[in-house]
């Protein structure tokens, strides 16, 4: 299996295992918080699959429909878990209030508060592993799918803390800590979705981006000047276009091999798929 689909399988597997264990105590115990905190890991099960359908079509070659690949659709995945995000934020702040109205509460046992520890640690296990692999791979699929199992790791905590203070008498704990884990996902999901929209809509990169690929270009032998530099996002990466001007008295073969040379450093540029170069003769094309 490549290495990108790993952490995806690790989460839709993870996940399944965690939504039966804490919906099955859940049951087992009347506890309304380990019910929902499973049914929100069941979700998570649904966002991988997309996530994993998403890396399977951006990772697909170009074709006739798509000449420049897939790779769009590896942040319109993304913003769908963002969006997905949202709900979560949702759920848990309309859960919060209403346990707060309804002054609801429950018997706590060690048992209870044991599984939302193994949640907890398996949860953050599951977002170091998928930051990991998609910052090495620049993939905003698994960073994106890392971050929703951030937003578990914290509805957890809060579901244990305030599982904890109700264990010591303290009726509306769960409930506050649910509002405060709304408010934190919320956050997530509104950076991923930005984020995403930015990769989708063509943004163009920092000007320190365009500065470094300007001097990238001026740094090849034959290069004597550097204009109308355009770069725009498709998909997490960035196509380059520029123009390269190199002296009128060398030959048509070494323009070509100049502009090949830079084409070749700028396409070594992490942040860049593709350039394209146009050569223009110094002081006679523009």
């Amino acid at each position: 299996m490549e290495e990108v689909y790993r952490p995806l399988m690790v989460s839709i597997l993870g996940n399944i295992f965690l939504a039966i264990l804490k919906v099955s105590v859940g049951f087992l115990y009347s506890s309304l918080a380990l019910i929902s905190d499973g049914i929100h890991s069941l979700s998570d099960v649904v966002t991988s699959v997309v996530g994993y359908l998403g890396v399977k079509i951006s990772s697909k070659p170009a074709d006739k429909t798509h000449p420049f690949g897939h790779s769009r659709f590896e942040p319109l995945f993304a913003f769908f878990i963002g969006m997905a995000l949202f709900l979560v934020a949702y759920e848990v702040g309309r859960d919060a209030l209403e346990r707060i109205f309804a002054g609801y509460t429950i018997e706590v046992n060690s048992i209870m508060l044991a599984i939302v520890v193994l949640s907890i640690v398996s949860k953050e296990a599951m977002t170091q592993y998928s930051l990991r692999i998609g910052r090495k791979l620049n993939n905003q699929i698994l960073i994106a799918d890392a971050y929703h199992h951030r937003s578990d790791v914290l509805s957890s905590i809060a579901v244990f803390v305030g599982l904890l203070l109700q264990r010591f008498g303290f009726t509306y704990g769960d409930a506050l800590a649910g509002l405060i884990v709304a408010l934190l996902v919320g956050k997530v999901a509104v950076e991923i979705v930005f984020k995403n929209v930015n990769y989708l809509t063509g943004t163009s990169p920092p000007f320190e981006l365009c500065e470094k690929i300007k001097e990238t270009a001026l740094g090849v032998e034959g290069v004597v000047g550097v204009h109308d530099l355009r770069a725009h996002h498709v998909g997490p990466k960035l196509h380059v276009e520029l123009h390269i001007e190199v002296p009128p008295h060398i030959t048509l073969k070494e323009a070509h091999d100049i502009s090949e040379e830079v084409k070749r450093r700028i396409e070594k540029i992490d942040e860049v798929e593709v350039a394209f170069v146009h050569v223009d003769i110094k002081g006679i094309t523009e």
